[in-house]
């Protein structure tokens, strides 16, 4: 027998072939409010309803309902089924590849007799809402691998039949899902049958290649998003299109922040003069706190030796996200700089150290260069090219727990300086069951015990350990911040190492007080990540509206007439001499003009100039987000303008939008 312990204390116990549906049917579980459970969390781990526990030991069972976040993955999942299903009653010869789910909603990759468009979507929607309707049952079927093989050719599905051959070679079984006519290779999990799908849409159509290879089949990927109620559908398209108004690329093109060439190259950013701005304030706020918390600056070239990079394991680890080797005439391979981490070793390790000079922190905003591919390549949040404001703490293994709280609380201060104030932390650790990680499990236990005790001696939100999170080198702390949409970014990161300065990688060492070679620990740090990242990211928090002292034009003078140009022109030297970015209207437009195309430029403060002010030495004050805030003296007015600005102020904090209901599940084989 099985023991099971429900969430409300109970026990009971079951047969081991018992599934959680014939368990809910003999609990009795659900009622009037919150009808049948749709699926299960069977030890934490999110199931349908058809999974039988099989292992003789005890589980958890907590039963999910619709209208709970954590069953929006099975619901969609489900969901990208009924879409299949609705796109094979409508088209002819349809072929199917994969259907997961992601991010707020699902897609499925498919070809038909003829491409699917938009003017398609109300059909498949309404033969979708036909089968939601229809309420009838998922039902999961499992078979072995060869009978598989047999059920997806009779279905005339070549694509699952390859899947099976090359991907699934090491099943030994395979599940399917039936719903009426509709049977699909798939490892679930379902709801019990789609009437739990409140809302349905089908948000766009996209192209795809075959499991990602720009060689193989070209494929039609269909989006979608699934709800429990049409409430939170709208919500959720709401939110989308506000998102699209701040959509980085748009704004970034609207407001002359940056652009992109293809003769540049994909995912190679160019900055513009204002993008350019934003970026060197950020570099110049972030270079002041390196100075006063005791970092000092480095450069270092953008390529290298190959066999570098092979001495810090980054090649081959990610070869495939690195550009190829260049080869010299003397068959010397060089690098284009995929991290900054292993050129700051050689800084350190260029003399003889001293503990006396530890920690040694050395500092660099180092651009490095990834090979993404090309369907990955976003604007500026993903990119192949990207500066870090990284720097490498090189210190003694008793400073360690006091230098990472100093990084923490470096992050904390920039966070806070641009109002991201919702924010998680990550504690990325090692997979012991994974292969991918560098040196002896003891230094792994030391240093995630090390980052673990600090993050929780600074009461940092979550704090939660998460196996796999790690990078291949040590364990880290990733600052996981909500944007004003409800998104998720991991954006500032400290990395605790002890493996790159070993005696295996670079052998880095200093002389102790006892006069004897010792091995400093490394850590690894980037309180902003990436400038493209984290400026893209920025840009929509904000909806391109920065705060004063982050904006490219800061203050705009608006003369009246052209007869106050002569004043404009004395309060502009004035501005300018408080260190504020100041720019002139001096077109011959009607004032009002002047001030919707300084609010659409997004200008933090407008000042208007006229006769009167001329004649009273005072400013007429608009502010962007407050409106008009009246006359004052142009004393007055310059030191209001110059305090904000170097307090750093966000006045007005972007209202919080949600994009609720982020799932990376990919269900499907």
């Amino acid at each position: 027998m099985i023991d099971v312990h429900f969430l409300d204390g109970t026990v009971g116990h079951y047969s081991p072939a018992a599934s959680l549906a014939s368990i809910a049917a003999e609990t009795k579980a659900g009622n009037k409010k919150s009808g049948r459970p749709i699926a299960a969390l069977l030890d934490s781990k999110i199931v349908g309803l058809d999974e039988v526990p099989t292992e003789d030991l005890p589980h958890k069972i907590e039963w999910l309902y619709a209208g709970d976040a954590r069953g929006l993955p099975v619901m969609r999942h489900s969901a990208a089924h009924v879409m299949a299903r609705a796109v094979m009653r409508l088209f002819e010869g349809v072929e199917l590849a994969f259907g997961p789910t992601v991010g707020n909603g699902f897609y499925y990759d498919m070809r038909a007799s003829r491409p699917i468009t938009d003017e398609d979507l109300p059909a498949i929607e309404a033969e979708m809402k036909n089968i939601i309707a229809a309420d009838e049952a998922f039902e999961r079927v499992e078979v072995p691998r060869g009978k598989a093989v047999e059920i997806v050719r009779d279905l005339q599905q070549p694509l699952k039949v390859e899947h099976i051959q090359t991907g699934l070679a090491d099943h030994a079984t395979l599940s399917f899902y039936r719903q009426g006519e509709f049977v699909d290779l798939c490892r679930g999990p379902h709801l019990p049958s789609p009437g739990s799908i409140g809302a349905v849409k089908l948000t766009s159509i996209a192209g795809a290649y075959w499991k990602g290879d720009a060689s193989r089949e070209q494929l039609q990927r269909l989006y979608g998003t699934a709800w429990f109620s049409q409430a939170d559908l709208d919500a959720h398209l709401a939110a989308l299109e506000e998102a699209r108004k701040r959509d980085h690329r748009v704004l970034g093109k609207q407001l002359d922040l940056f652009t992109t060439s293809p003769l540049v190259g994909s995912g190679l950013v160019l900055w513009m003069p204002k993008g350019a701005t934003v970026r060197g304030l950020l570099e110049s706020f972030v270079r002041d706190e390196l100075a006063a918390r005791g970092y000092q600056p480095v450069y270092t070239p953008h390529i290298g030796k190959v066999d570098l990079y092979k001495i810090s394991g980054h090649y081959p680890y990610y070869a495939d996200s690195q550009f190829k080797p260049i080869v010299m005439s003397d068959d010397e391979q060089y690098l284009l700089k995929p991290m900054n981490c292993p050129h700051h070793t050689m800084i350190y390790k260029a003399r003889p150290r001293s503990y006396k000079e530890l920690p040694l922190r050395l500092a660099e905003f180092g651009t490095v260069y990834r090979y993404e591919q090309s369907g990955e390549l976003g604007g500026m949040t993903r990119v192949r090219g990207f500066t870090q404001d990284d720097a490498h703490i090189f210190c003694m293994p008793d400073q360690v727990e006091q230098e990472v709280e100093g990084c923490i609380d470096f992050t904390l201060k920039v966070l806070q300086s641009l109002a991201f104030d919702n924010f998680r932390v990550r504690l990325g650790f090692r997979d012991p069951k994974s292969d991918k990680y560098v040196g002896l499990p003891e230094r792994w236990n030391e240093a995630e015990a090390a980052i673990e005790r600090v993050a929780r001696r600074m009461n940092l939100p979550g704090c939660e350990p998460e196996l796999g999170e790690a990078a291949f080198y040590g364990p880290k702390i990733d600052f996981v911040v909500n944007d004003s949409l409800g998104r998720e970014w991991q954006l500032g990161t400290v990395q605790l190492d002890y493996n790159l300065p070993s005696e295996e990688r670079f052998d880095l060492e200093y002389i102790g007080t006892d006069n004897a070679k010792h091995r400093p620990v490394m850590i690894h740090r980037a309180p902003l990540g990436s400038m493209e990242r984290f400026v893209g990211v920025l840009i929509e928090h904000f909806a391109g509206a920065f705060p004063l002292w982050l904006a490219p034009e800061q203050v705009r003078v608006l003369p009246v007439s052209e007869k106050s140009e002569g004043y404009a022109r004395q309060v502009e030297s004035r501005l300018k001499a408080a260190g504020l970015r100041v720019g002139i209207d001096l077109d011959a437009e009607k004032l009002g003009s002047k001030i919707r195309t300084a609010q659409l430029e997004m200008i933090p403060y407008m000042i208007v100039c006229g006769p009167r002010d001329e004649a009273a030495g005072t400013v007429s004050v608009r502010d962007r987000l407050d409106g008009d805030l009246g006359a004052m003296s142009l004393d007055a007015a310059v030191e209001r303008l110059r305090d904000e600005n170097i307090s750093r102020t966000v006045r007005h904090k972007p209202k919080p939008l949600t994009l609720a209901g982020e799932s990376k599940t990919a269900n499907d084989y």
